[in-house]
């Protein structure tokens, strides 16, 4: 017997989705896929910004000295360190954002929000958070978000994330 039915015959059956979980489970496939789109076209439409540039600008703008370790930038956004290297090389063009070399360690390059990146996040604030909220937190009770909130933060911990830089 070779290698690979051996290892075939040892796995476990397969558990196939139920009716109802498949209902549940591609409700959550449509939410998934439609929730950062409409997010992504709201700020496109009025800030000229996509959302994962609106998410590096503000986990900047809550940094202290508003500035991070690309590194960390990378891991909070969840994007490869590459793909962020050309997101924040398009902000720098803008003037949003601006690189520099770790004081602490200069093998490490920090990127750093600028005031005229701080000027459009905070302008285009408001109206992401009131699309945030028309979409998701006004149609939810405190205890239907709350228990969301957990939901989410349970199942980001079967995530392994491990693999993203």
């Amino acid at each position: 017997m070779n290698e690979g039915a051996r290892r075939g015959a040892e796995e476990p059956p397969v558990r196939w989705l139920t009716d109802a979980e498949v209902d549940s489970w591609l409700s959550v496939v449509r939410l998934m896929t439609w929730l950062p789109w409409s997010i992504d076209q709201e700020l496109q439409r009025d800030s000229n910004l996509g959302m994962v540039e609106y998410q590096v600008l503000a986990m900047l703008s809550q940094s202290p000295q508003r500035r991070l370790r690309m590194s960390s930038l990378a891991e909070v956004t969840n994007a490869s360190l590459s793909r962020l290297s050309h997101l924040v090389k398009r902000l720098e063009e803008r003037g949003l954002v601006r690189r520099e070399p770790d004081p602490a360690d200069g093998r490490f390059t920090n990127a750093i929000l600028t005031d005229q990146g701080f000027q459009t996040l905070a302008e285009a604030a408001p109206g992401h958070v009131a699309h945030v909220r028309s979409l998701v937190i006004d149609v939810l009770s405190p205890e239907q978000l709350r228990r969301l909130g957990l939901v989410a933060d349970r199942i980001m911990s079967r995530i392994d994330t491990s693999e993203i830089n």
